[in-house]
């Protein structure tokens, strides 16, 4: 794509970008809370171009008056001042237009989201469930290196530790974005603490991450749902485990059921439920998107389909390996320590590759 043609796209992108900051101050759009969030989110979006084309302009503008130099001024000083700008500003223009065009490729528009993630053992019983707690706890430290917030709705204990199913959401920027390649079925390979001859088993956990929707992304009605309470079970103190505290909220109209267990308030864990219900809903339509776009990414294939097998925990070896991209690190006491962004931004520099040739840009 030429210079001038990647200008013109960007130039339109900016007329619209001034015509959403005046419509988020005219008072009739702020009253319409659905319209003025969707707005904002697109002038979030819009002003990262602006600024990548104000310094994609700069850069074009800096090279032009370097070669302008070099070919009227004969001053040595001044040659080689011109000569150094327009050596770094061509050296920046290829990187900036692959950022532009990056910006330019429409980005999945939950990624923005919080998320809602479930972990359940898979294979391998009480083992499973073991290496699902240790999923968890992973994910626990990562969130917790992010900044994000971490917070269980429901779980079910194994038998000798870990878990059998656990539901948390967590909360922070562009949460969803990031813990969306994580959703598939996660392998280990590893003596389980139950084996007495030490051999090496395989067992699974499977991992599913949902966009949490808004309030404006999908309406429930009151009387589409069923609520019933129910004692807690668990850790949380005495009082937990007597009262009906506990809340299971049941969508008719789908049979879609959720609970909430972890607050002692019932007002707040019909809160949570309710968090979890609407994003549940909202992912029955979001599926098909995932499904249309799982055939075009392999980076993908985990949230498109959440049944493939997409890593390999290896203990014996100390080896993690990614199979969406083939992609194998040796540092597994370190990964499950949490320290998991080098293989996502593996998958984010893979998937970015696959958008681009998808646009054709």
């Amino acid at each position: 794509m030429s210079h001038s043609s990647l200008l013109e796209k960007l130039d339109i992108l900016v007329i619209r970008f001034e015509e959403i900051g005046k419509l988020i101050t005219d008072p009739a759009v702020i009253a319409d809370m659905k319209r003025f969030v969707k707005l904002n989110k697109e002038y979030r979006d819009l002003e990262k171009i602006t600024v990548a084309r104000n310094k994609y302009k700069q850069v074009l503008t800096t090279i032009e008056e370097a070669k302008t130099i070099l070919d009227a001024e004969s001053d040595p000083e001044l040659r080689e001042i011109a000569k150094e700008e327009l050596d770094e500003c061509s050296q920046q223009l290829p990187v900036l237009e692959e950022e532009i065009k990056l910006l330019l490729v429409p980005a999945d528009p939950q990624d923005s989201k919080n998320a809602i993630v479930e972990i359940r053992g898979g294979t391998g019983g009480d083992e499973a469930a073991i290496f699902a707690g240790d999923l968890f706890k992973m994910y626990s430290k990562y969130c917790e290196s992010k900044g994000w917030k971490v917070v269980v709705t429901s779980f079910s204990e194994g038998t000798i530790g870990g878990f059998k199913e656990i539901i948390f959401t967590v909360t922070g920027e562009n949460v969803y974005g990031i813990l969306k390649y994580e959703s598939g079925v996660h392998r280990v390979q590893r003596i389980p603490v139950t084996e007495t001859q030490g051999r090496v088993h395989t067992s699974a956990a499977t991992v599913a991450v949902l966009p949490e929707a808004d309030e404006f992304d999908v309406e429930i009605k009151e009387s589409d749902i069923r609520v019933d309470t129910f004692c807690s079970s668990g850790a949380g103190g005495q009082s937990v485990n007597t009262t009906y505290s506990a809340i299971r909220l049941v969508h008719i109209p789908t049979g879609i059921t959720v609970q909430s267990q972890d607050e002692r308030s019932q007002l707040k864990n019909k809160a949570k439920a309710m968090v979890e219900l609407r994003s549940r809903i909202y992912n029955m339509e979001y599926q098909k998107y995932l499904d249309e776009i799982a055939s075009k990414r392999k980076t993908m294939v985990s949230t498109g389909d959440r049944s493939a097998k997409i890593r390999t925990y290896n203990y014996p070896q100390g080896r993690v390996t990614d199979h969406r991209i083939n992609y194998t690190i040796y540092n597994l006491p370190a990964f499950v320590g949490g320290d998991i962004q080098g293989v996502i931004d593996q998958l984010i520099v893979a998937e970015n590759a696959e958008r681009l040739k998808e646009s054709e840009l």
